[in-house]
């Protein structure tokens, strides 16, 4: 019979910080002692662990692999750069890649979840954050699982802070082979132009409809400012995204053009040639949302002439459809506390 009992457990936590079940091992291992308890638990580095679980760990480093029809992108936080630098931290990185993608591990959780070497990942991240000396960790991780006519590939910035992992689906085998260099392309484009999804049909209706009050406001408040310099004054759209552009509204702008070009008095004998490039420019004006935050509708950086999309259709010769993305960026919306440091040398020397 145990010789401790569950407020041991709570009160071993208490005095660590270390997980509850790490807690019960520690108890086990010495017969509830408690001073023992807590003297195996630093020997097992899940003490430290624990203690450094507290820091912020906003840096890091992104990693990924890509194989075949396969390909894992994972997020490792640490609390400084330099850590995320260090020789180990890069080795650990490699490891957890490794791990994930030969596992087919689907996030982070999956991850967590998982056995690493013989043990559970948390003690086996624990003796990492033990050798390193900061807290670490795995914070997001997606999987790419594809099959022969899924073409794949991935793109991590040089300074290890942004990646990306995407994919196709190919007609065939040889569209595959063609359009996978393509989408490495595309993968270093979403790197650097940090899309939020893949297209406009992704947006939320209500997302949409927040967006579209808080850009005319903002562009109505720019025009004052401009026209207080006496400079020209910018459109304001009636939308933001092409979700918003339904038949009705693009036949009603059409109809618009032609009564402009009527004024204008343009032969209707030419108005096939220039309502086109109108409207193309109506539709521009009013994606402004889509052309900022989705992969597919925004311009090429390599061929600006171009949306992303266009782009991919071209050299897939229709053949291929992106399907699926994902972009990690290292700290992306964690909240870093400023740390007074004289309060928390103070501290330290108390």
């Amino acid at each position: 019979m145990a010789n401790f009992g569950p407020k041991d457990i709570k009160k071993l936590r208490e005095l660590t910080d270390a997980g509850m079940m790490d807690c019960k091992k520690a108890l086990a291992a010495n017969d509830g002692d408690m001073d023992k308890a807590v003297e195996w638990l630093r020997d097992q580095g899940i003490g430290a662990a624990a203690k450094k679980a507290s820091k912020t760990a906003a840096e890091g480093a992104i990693g990924i692999k890509v194989d075949s029809a396969k390909a894992v992108i994972v997020e490792i936080n640490s609390q400084t750069d330099f850590v995320a630098q260090n020789e180990k931290f890069i080795d650990l990185m490699s490891e957890v890649v490794d791990h994930t993608f030969n596992n087919i591990l689907v996030d982070a959780d999956a991850i967590a979840a998982s056995e690493i070497g013989g043990k559970p990942f948390n003690e086996y991240l624990a003796g990492h954050i033990a050798i390193i000396g900061e807290n670490l960790v795995v914070r997001r991780s997606a999987l790419i699982n594809g099959d022969d006519k899924t073409a794949v590939s991935g793109y991590v910035h040089s300074n290890g802070k942004n990646g990306v992992i995407i994919a196709a689906e190919c007609e065939d085998a040889d569209t595959v082979a063609k359009v996978t260099p393509i989408l490495r392309e595309i993968a270093m484009h979403a790197a650097a132009m940090a899309p939020k999804s893949l297209t406009y049909k992704d947006l939320d209706s209500n997302y949409v409809e927040e967006e579209t009050k808080g850009r005319i406001e903002a562009i109505k408040k720019e025009n004052e400012e401009l026209e207080r310099l006496g400079k020209p004054l910018k459109n304001i759209p009636l939308y933001v995204s092409r979700a918003q552009l339904t038949d009705e509204v693009l036949a009603s702008a059409k109809s618009d053009i032609e009564a402009e070009l009527k004024a204008e008095g343009k032969p209707e004998k030419i108005w096939d040639r220039i309502l086109p490039g109108k409207l193309d420019r109506f539709i521009s004006d009013n994606t402004t949302l889509d052309q900022e935050q989705c992969l597919l509708d925004q311009k090429f950086v390599m061929d600006d002439s171009k949306s992303v999309g266009e782009y991919f259709n071209e050299k897939s010769a229709g053949k291929a459809k992106i399907t699926t993305f994902t972009r990690l960026e290292v700290g992306e919306g964690i909240e870093v506390k400023e740390e007074d440091f004289a309060a928390e040398v103070a501290k330290q020397m108390a």
